[in-house]
Order: C-alpha cells, then structure tokens, then sequence
C-alpha cells in the first residue's frame, strides 16, 4: 500500500480527466464558498499516510494506511467522484472509515452522496445538517445527503496505526466549524478556518463570527507544535494548500485588521454603505484582494450587535 509520489500524481492526473469527461456536476450548486476546480486535480501525499486532493470544491484531506482509511471534506461534482474512485484504487477498495464534513458550504459536502455508498459513517458538527438544509436550493432538500454522526465539541476515531480528532472550536467562519486532527501524522485540516492570502467567506446567515474565528485560529495554533502541517480549504492562486502555524496566525492578523479598521469608521460615525465604498482594499494585506461588500458588512454588523462591549 505504498505509493511513490510520481505514482501518485500520474495515476491522480488520469483518474480525474476520465471523470471530469464523464459525468456532469451535481445538479446542486455549492453554496457561499466555492472555488473552481484546479488544473490538473491530483492527489498529493504530505506525510504519515495522510495527503490532499484538489479538484473541485474545498481542498479534501485523506489518510489511507493499513490501519483505515479516512477523507476529510467530500467536495463536488466530477471531482468527488474522481477522488473516491483514487481513494479506492489506493486502499484496495476498502470501506471509507469517516468521512467528515468540516462544515456545511456545499464545496466541502456537495459530494457526501458520491462518498456515501463507500463510507462506513459521515462526521460532522451537530449544527451542520441543518445548516445543510437551511441552504439547500428550492425543491432539493430531499436529495441532500447529511452526516449520521455528529458531536458538540469533539469526536474521536481511534484507528490501528492513527487517532483522528474532530474539534469545534466556536463559530467563527460558520456556526459548525470543524478542525481534523490526524494525531501521529502531527497534520491538521483547517477546512475554511483559512483562506490562505484569498478574500475569505464570511457567512453571516450560517452564523459567522469574526472574533470567534480569530480566537478559533489563536487556539488551533497554540494546541499544535511548530512541525504541525495545516490543510486549507482554500488558496489564492499562486499560494499553497498548506502551511505552518504563521500561515494560521496571518489569517488571524487579517481578520483582526478588518475588524479594527471598521471598528475605526464605525466610531466616526460612518455607516455600513459608506464603509463599502471607502474601503477597497486592506492595507498591509493587499495579497487578499479587493474588500468585498459582504466581509465589510459582516465586521460593521458583527461590530453594532456588540457595540455596548466594543466601547
């Protein structure tokens, strides 16, 4: 069960072309958080059995070893088929331990039914099937394929030769986030928790907290050593899926200026839509792109529901 890392990039890169040439995305769009499929999708290995796939949707984490076999986020369309059908070459087509769900966007769950005939369980927080259903298109509630499993704070698989730890650490880029720990591999999924350099998602309705986010990355870097390797949901083009703990601490830094900056203006007196306008960029994180109206919004009305602790 030991695959080179060539072996694993060129049996990935043709397991997806075939995939992606055969079969149409779900009928159901992913919800807030979406990014496009990469070019090419492959499977890479970081370390301990455990590595990631890109291809559609949130970047998806895995362990297959001869203790179990476990995927981190089931992403969408063609290219959750493409890694499930990876996953099973390189497991011998072995049952799927878990699979977890770091949170309810559809990039990181649209493909729960492509993975579930596989899977011995689906994990996730216990806010995330109904937040699932809350989003979920018109008419398609009936189709959505939700965890069996869920926990409050945290759950534990305890596998032959790994442990792998589900946290939630608080709201912070939704109301059910979730952080996968793979133990002896010392690796640790931050589903969305990081947008690495890339404007993040900031769902208010699924219930966003931008200070509980920044404590939920202090706490996730502080519990981990300084080998610890991070997954990312996403990146900016250009900027790696994983990172170390100042990958982490930069997202906070983000966060926190944001926060300070509308802070600022909020003080002054100035309102939402004048914040909006005045505000295209933030300084000292130019890389994050353009300030959208929705994480300017999210900090002002995060801002005013707590103005009385705030001043």
């Amino acid at each position: 069960m030991s695959w080179t890392r060539r072996r694993f990039l060129a049996t990935s890169s043709a397991a997806v072309a075939g995939a992606l040439a055969r079969l149409p995305l779900l009928a159901r769009q992913p919800a807030a958080g979406q990014q496009p499929a990469a070019a090419p999708a492959v499977f890479t290995p970081l370390r301990g059995n455990v590595g990631l796939f890109t291809g559609g949707g949130g970047t998806i984490g895995w362990l297959v070893s001869p203790g179990g076999v476990v995927v981190v986020d089931a992403g969408m369309g063609a290219g959750a088929t493409a890694c499930l059908n990876g996953i099973k070459e390189r497991s011998s087509n072995r049952p799927i331990d878990c699979v977890f769900n770091t949170h309810h966007h559809g990039d990181h769950t649209g493909g729960n039914g492509v993975f579930k005939p596989a899977a011995r369980r689906i994990v996730a927080h216990v806010k995330v099937p109904a937040l699932q259903k809350a989003t979920a298109r018109p008419g398609t509630e009936a189709t959505l394929v939700l965890a069996d499993t869920t926990f409050t704070s945290k759950w534990t698989l305890k596998l032959r030769d790994e442990k792998v730890h589900a946290i939630f650490h608080g709201p912070a880029h939704t109301g059910g986030d979730s952080v996968i720990v793979f133990e002896k591999a010392n690796i640790v999924h931050m589903g969305d928790l990081v947008f690495n350099r890339r404007l993040p998602v900031t769902d208010r309705p699924g219930g966003c907290s931008l200070r509980g986010w920044i404590g939920a990355l202090e706490r996730v870097a502080k519990a981990h050593d300084a080998e610890t390797l991070y997954i990312f949901g996403h990146a900016r083009p250009g900027f790696e899926t994983t990172g170390k703990r100042a990958d982490l601490l930069h997202q906070r830094d983000f966060l926190s200026a944001l926060l300070e900056h509308v802070r600022e203006l909020f003080k002054k007196g100035r309102t939402r839509d004048e914040i909006v306008k005045a505000t295209p960029t933030l300084r000292g994180f130019e890389e994050h792109g353009a300030l959208s109206a929705r994480v300017l919004t999210a900090a002002f009305d995060e801002l005013a529901e707590y103005k009385e602790r705030i001043f």
